[in-house]
């Protein structure tokens, strides 16, 4: 697999150095991709360089992941109006230790296969590193001149003028650009893969190792992903969409890939996956024919779900995801976990009752009408009930007098009300 041609065609090339391609005939190579730790979680943003790590392992490439548990305590100009807090070593480390779980899903570090992956922490090499000898050893070689000139200090200085750039900020790039002439020096790597938006830093490593070295370096970057309506990718209105199951359930990350917009499906399948050019050629014809079944973004929610969680949690995601609809729906109620159950109802109305009501056997009219205002009377409720369209759980009631009772509670504390076809309320029992 010639790496270059796989990503070109996956449109995850932005920018290639020079020679690169050359570089990567030669044989087995070299490269490292930076991750900043500032969570102990990777999220879907991640997720673009962390598949170029992939893709170049699959090439029979040589993947390093440098987490920067140095640079994470500077924080990286790029992109940002304002600097970020700064982390303390402790967390740092719980961070890493969590990140390579997560990696270790997407790239072998475990095999004797030469082309292991490697995870470094440039903390590493950095810590013992005096201010006096980085200052004399590391910034004699790189000009002012030539710092100020990239864009990432470009457009902060000319930006709000209140928050303006610490020298710790402005110091970043010959942090980052260190680590990769100490990757050099101990892995003899000799490519870095980022963002677009790394290209400065990047570049300053090269000519590092140039200086330094007189050796080469090279560079490959990718487009930031955005979404079809130009808005950023991977965010949502609860914010980041993590690959940690404690912040962003199986549930709702396969919701996330399952609504995509037809464009952002066919443009992400692609750079997320490793499935052939012939199968997404396949399904891309397949969703033109009938773009109803939404073939792309289901694909593509499988595929991401079970790589990242699991082939179990993807069934499980696609079960919740078809309680409104299924008629098995009141069995798949009572064994889902609770939050998947509160990320399927997000957004209902809800209503907390008193346990000792449903162990004491109130009436349901009693309990939706005076404990929980679901119905305005009885009589509306009485009227629902005989014409069909009122159910607890998913499973129709057909008795006006049915009491409430302990066997409807869902993970011991929640009962689905339903209203006709489409309204829900959600009983928080306390």
């Amino acid at each position: 697999m010639n790496f270059i041609d796989e990503l070109t065609w996956r449109g995850m090339i932005h920018t290639v150095m020079p020679g690169t391609e050359e570089e990567l005939k030669k044989g087995m190579a070299t490269a490292y991709l930076g991750i900043d730790p500032t969570a102990d979680s990777l999220h879907i943003g991640h997720l673009v360089g962390v598949m170029m790590l992939k893709h170049f392992q699959r090439a029979g490439h040589r993947p390093i992941a440098l987490v920067g548990g140095a640079t994470g305590m500077i924080g990286d100009p790029s992109m940002k109006s304002q600097e970020r807090k700064l982390l303390d070593e402790d967390t740092l480390r719980h961070n890493q230790e969590a990140i390579k779980k997560q990696l270790a899903k997407f790239l072998d570090f475990d095999s004797d296969a030469p082309n292991a992956a490697i995870l470094v922490n440039n903390y590493d090499w950095m810590k013992n590193f005096s201010f006096l000898d980085f200052i004399r050893d590391v910034g004699k070689l790189i000009t002012v001149n030539y710092m100020m000139a990239k864009d990432s200090v470009k457009k902060r200085l000319a930006g709000d003028s209140q928050h303006g750039m610490s020298f710790t900020e402005f110091s970043y790039q010959l942090v980052q650009g260190y680590d990769f002439l100490n990757l050099y020096r101990e892995h003899n790597c000799r490519l870095q893969l980022g963002g677009s938006d790394q290209w400065g830093n990047i570049t300053t490593g090269t000519e590092l190792i140039r200086r330094t070295e007189g050796g080469e370096a090279f560079a490959i970057t990718c487009p930031l992903i955005t979404k079809a309506d130009g808005s950023k990718f991977g965010k949502t209105e609860s914010g980041n969409v993590w690959l940690d199951a404690r912040y962003t359930s199986p549930y709702k990350f396969y919701q996330f890939w399952l609504n995509v917009a037809d464009n952002d499906a066919e443009k992400y399948i692609k750079i997320f996956t490793e499935l052939s050019r012939e199968e997404i050629d396949a399904l891309i014809a397949e969703q033109a024919e009938d773009p109803g079944r939404r073939p792309l973004q289901r694909r593509l929610a499988q595929e991401l779900t079970t790589m990242v969680h699991s082939k179990e949690d993807y069934e499980a995601a696609v079960e919740a995801s078809q309680i409104l609809f299924s008629n098995k729906a009141t069995e798949i109620l009572h064994n889902i976990d609770e939050k998947t159950l509160l990320d399927v109802f997000e957004g209902v109305p809800k209503f907390e009752v008193s346990r000792n009501d449903i162990e004491t056997g109130i009436r349901l009219a009693d309990l939706l009408t005076e404990k929980a205002p679901v119905f305005p009377s009885k009589a509306e409720m009485r009227k629902l009930v005989q014409g069909g369209g009122f159910s607890i759980n998913k499973e129709k009631i057909t008795d006006p007098q049915a009491v409430a009772a302990t066997y409807m509670l869902l993970n011991d504390r929640y009962i689905i009300v339903q209203k006709g076809k489409k309204q829900y309320f959600l009983l928080i029992v306390k």
